[in-house]
């Protein structure tokens, strides 16, 4: 392990070395079980024999989203669907999603990764723990569960949907610790604030991801709530929710390096940087059996740092992320592209492939308003029709999405148009 509760740790050296080794059975067991791997590095004239450590990953290809959409559902796997024992999927741009399968090895790996997250932000078997996650094909849910779990702690699976039920049973159970998104938890606070609550709970500590979220937005969760914050980072190619948490001094996330290989790659060149220089991060699975992944590109912009953190672990720390190098947002935990709704509005003969996404956050809350421009020919003034148009469009949104939004139908020609790249977002929301 990296850690543990003692914070003995391995030397930067130790570590190298493990990694290594594991890069160099990962090569060879891709090259052998996923006949993607092999054709690409067949066509680069590199064998499994050539990849002799870490200083030689630079060597490997890179594997994109696209390319497990190209493979679809099962391409990737790198063991028969016997092997398999759970499957998680994330949405497409197209409708098509990214699925990602898992061993008993897998989610014994992922669990163990969740446990010293949350070890990090201070629970343990102890604690009473609501994992407010989404379940389902969503990896949050099942992943915090996991996690709780192996440390011991009392899990209550809450997911989402309910904040009444949910403060009413953070009272009632006494729950220590909650899994979340932050701003979930923020507007949890407000209901415990209109309920009276507040200083009915026991919470100590909450370990939220799936979104971006700012140091305000922490400080504004740990004052509301007399509660420590922590950020969780993962991403269900990968992993899941796991890959990496900031400790107590919130200097950078803790990734869990054993396992998955961080590069900070250049934007322009994909050549990793130095430590300290912003770039796109990418992950290797070191140890994963059922989907494993080569230099996967995230498309998160951040920074990494291997100095030793003054809480006393040395694993490398990856800053809050600065940015995507895509177009996708993040809207409550969910991955939404642009593309999505084009591609939805096409099969709508009703209005023109004119719209804009207006996203914002009210009561701490992702809100999504889109604004589509109805066609000429189908103008009217007539308000229930115009109701009907919009309740359908708003099904169609839901069925694409995977999250409601607001639809607004807008006149023809009233959008503005663009001479250059078109502009389909406007994001309200801040996380400087």
């Amino acid at each position: 392990m990296i850690w543990n509760e003692t914070k003995e740790c391995m030397s930067r050296d130790q570590m190298t070395a493990i990694q290594s080794a594991r890069l160099v059975k990962l090569v060879d067991y891709v090259y052998h079980n996923v006949e993607f791997y092999r054709k690409k590095m067949q066509a680069i004239d590199l064998m499994p024999g050539d990849i002799k450590g870490l200083d030689d990953i630079t060597k490997l290809p890179f594997t994109t989203k696209d390319d497990l959409r190209d493979n679809y559902p099962f391409g990737l796997f790198a063991v028969p669907n016997s092997e398999i024992v759970r499957i998680h999927a994330s949405s497409g741009t197209t409708g098509k999603a990214t699925v990602v399968g898992y061993t008993r090895y897998d989610l014994d790996v992922w669990s163990e990764c969740v446990a010293r997250c949350l070890t990090m932000a201070g629970v343990s078997k102890d604690d009473i723990i609501q994992v407010a996650y989404g379940y389902g094909l969503f990896t949050g849910g099942l992943g915090a569960h996991g996690g709780a779990e192996k440390i011991g702690a009392t899990v209550v699976p809450m997911s989402t949907g309910n904040s009444k039920k949910l403060t009413t049973m953070m009272v009632d159970f006494g729950a220590t610790a909650i899994a979340c998104t932050p701003s979930y938890l923020l507007h949890i606070s407000e209901v415990l604030e209109n309920e009276g609550l507040i200083d009915q709970i026991k919470l100590k500590s909450a370990i939220c991801g799936a979104e971006p979220w700012t140091e305000k937005m922490r400080n504004e969760i740990e004052k509301r709530l007399k509660i420590k914050a922590y950020d969780i980072y993962g991403l269900s190619e990968v992993m899941g929710p796991g890959v990496a948490c900031d400790c107590d001094f919130h200097k950078g996330l803790h990734v869990c390096e054993d396992h998955f290989y961080p590069e900070v790659l250049d934007t322009a060149t994909l050549s990793p940087v130095k430590d300290g220089e912003t770039g796109e991060l990418a992950f290797t699975t070191l140890t994963k059996e059922g989907i494993p992944l080569i230099r996967y590109r995230t498309k998160d912009l951040t920074s990494i740092d291997h100095s030793p953190c003054e809480c006393g672990r040395t694993s490398a720390r990856i800053s809050r992320f600065k940015g995507r190098v895509d177009d996708m947002l993040i809207i409550r935990g969910v991955n939404v592209f642009p593309s999505q709704v084009e591609a939805a509005l096409v099969n709508v003969e009703e209005v023109t492939p004119h719209y804009m996404m207006i996203v914002d956050r009210v009561n701490n809350l992702d809100t999504l308003e889109l604004q589509v421009e109805i066609d000429q020919k189908f103008y009217t003034d007539e308000v229930k029709a115009i109701e009907a148009l919009t309740k359908k469009i708003a099904h169609i949104l839901q069925q694409a999405l995977g999250i409601n939004a607001k639809v607004k139908i807008v006149e023809p020609q009233s959008l503005v148009r663009s001479e250059g790249k078109a502009v389909h977002v406007i994001d309200k929301r801040k996380y400087d």
